[in-house]
């Protein structure tokens, strides 16, 4: 059943719920990573880069939800909240932030 929200902080919590574990989030991190590393080399070199970035990002978001985390990807469901929530964790874990913004949203257990 898709769960509803009317905005997106409240989709926020449940996109950070859905990334309890920490191999799911490192997974998503290198997938966003390599979207930065398709956008570099679609300017340098062709615009075609382009077209791998989603299949690397979402291909490598996905097994980790499948695999990893054994629940189904909020995308699914929210795609247009879920991609913004991932650059959002994405930034987080970049500076250090996340497993203190779960701590924050009351999911004390953060997940190995």
């Amino acid at each position: 059943m898709r769960r509803q929200f009317s905005r997106y902080e409240e989709f926020w919590p449940f996109y950070v719920s859905q990334h309890r574990r920490k191999a799911t989030r490192q997974w998503h991190f290198v997938g966003t990573s390599l979207v930065w590393v398709c956008v570099l080399l679609a300017l340098v070199s062709s615009w075609w880069f382009l077209l791998l970035a989603p299949v690397l990002a979402y291909g490598l978001a996905w097994f980790s939800h499948f695999v990893i985390e054994g629940n189904k990807p909020a995308t699914f469901g929210h795609p247009f909240w879920s991609l913004r929530a991932d650059f959002r964790m994405y930034r987080l874990m970049l500076t250090g932030k996340m497993d203190a913004e779960i701590r924050r949203l009351g999911m004390v257990r953060v997940l190995e």
